[in-house]
């Protein structure tokens, strides 16, 4: 089973790294680039059939460990 993290800063929350990024992307020929967000991707390979039971412990890792519930959402997707 293959899982999927991805760790993006909230809509709301200021992203001076998405900035930079945006702004160089523009001085290269881009400038219909308006904004980007920059944030963390991680994969995990994991051994095991019970989905739902896995999903609720990675639920909390990633609320705990890999993202920041005040300044960060997160994606997680299991795949088979």
């Amino acid at each position: 089973m293959k899982a999927r993290i991805l760790v993006t800063p909230k809509k709301t929350v200021l992203d001076p790294q998405g900035k930079a990024v945006a702004t160089a992307i523009q001085h290269l020929g881009m400038e219909c680039v308006s904004e980007a967000r920059v944030g963390k991707y991680i994969e995990l390979q994991i051994s095991g059939e019970n989905i739902e039971l896995t999903r609720q412990k990675l639920d909390g890792i990633c609320k705990d460990l890999l993202s920041n519930p005040v300044i960060e959402d997160y994606q997680l997707e299991l795949e088979k």
